[in-house]
């Protein structure tokens, strides 16, 4: 199976290429700029011809969520308009795509886990360009699975466990929002889950259940509950710590709005995938001791979980 997925420099698509790497049941491919650049739609098509892909992975995306609020036709042009370039040429190759969408696309006003047919009403920019991307995606190519996921990390990128760690380096004290919440997700754990599915579909030939599907890591917590998680790992492994204090959301001014409540419910992947996500905390320890320790001695340490 060969799966070409969008973008170089992204967690979901350095994942995916650690997670084929040894097995010689899939292949991945990475397609990033210049030979495929989602602002030039006329780019798409050709890169992933030339990937000859079973299934592609549309991972690649504008995700600036503050500097979307100043460049909204660049955000739109990437997540909309480039993204349903990505499932049209998909569809023209005859192969099913799977794209990445995101939390964003709620107000976060919901008291609960949101389902996959709850209303969507973006706060911003950004989750507008997303739910317009999904809207793209869904319109270029029937054969398409749209995964919400939300609070990605991994060792690859920025994302706020690096964060976390190069902050806790710095200084001895890290304020962080202690009333916005949602699931951390693992990329890692979100390329496994693509490959389980990805492998469904390829044995599947008359897999039907094309849709939406919300796909995070199991357990919610609030930000500081996660940074505190992240940094007491990072203690007990030798690495950087410091003290985290609780803010409100208000105390941390940012051009664009986060939706207070993230938590997003994974039932419905779950019963067509059999696949569920690991508890956060575990995934969490996995990431944190592979930054913290690096490849060589991070398999030998056993941490409570």
């Amino acid at each position: 199976m060969r799966l070409a997925v969008t973008g170089r420099e992204g967690q979901v698509a350095a994942s995916l290429v650690e997670a084929a790497r040894g097995r010689d049941d899939v292949e991945v491919v990475a397609v990033g700029r210049p030979v495929l650049d989602l602002a030039r739609p006329d780019t798409v098509f050709a890169a992933l011809e030339a990937a000859r892909p079973d299934i592609v992975v549309s991972a690649a995306a504008y995700t600036a969520v503050d500097q979307a609020e100043d460049e909204k036709d660049l955000a739109f042009a990437v997540n909309a308009t480039g993204a349903g370039k990505v499932a049209e040429a998909a569809a023209k190759l005859g192969v099913p795509v799977i794209h990445l969408s995101t939390d964003y696309v709620f107000d976060g006003t919901k008291d609960g886990a949101y389902v996959e047919t709850d209303p969507t009403a973006p706060l911003g920019v950004y989750g507008a360009s997303k739910l317009a991307g999904e809207e793209a995606v869904a319109a270029a190519n029937p054969r398409h699975l749209i995964l919400r996921t939300a609070w990605a990390y991994s060792p690859f990128g920025r994302n706020f466990v690096k964060t976390m760690l190069r902050l806790a380096a710095e200084r001895d004290e890290i304020a962080v929002v202690a009333d916005q919440w949602g699931n951390p997700t693992s990329a890692l754990d979100i390329a496994d889950a693509i490959l389980h599915a990805a492998a469904k579909l390829a044995n599947d030939k008359n897999f039907a259940a094309f849709g939406v599907y919300h796909l995070v890591g199991s357990g919610d917590t609030n930000w500081s509950g996660f940074a505190r998680y992240i940094l007491d790992t990072s203690r007990e492994l030798g690495g950087p710590y410091a003290r985290i204090r609780d803010i409100a959301t208000v105390d941390y001014p940012a051009k664009a709005r986060r939706p207070a409540n993230s938590r997003l419910s994974t039932v419905k992947f779950a019963s067509a995938f059999e696949w569920t996500a690991p508890q956060w905390r575990r995934s969490t320890v996995e990431i944190v001791s592979y930054l913290v320790l690096g490849e060589a001695r991070r398999a030998n340490i056993q941490l409570d979980q």
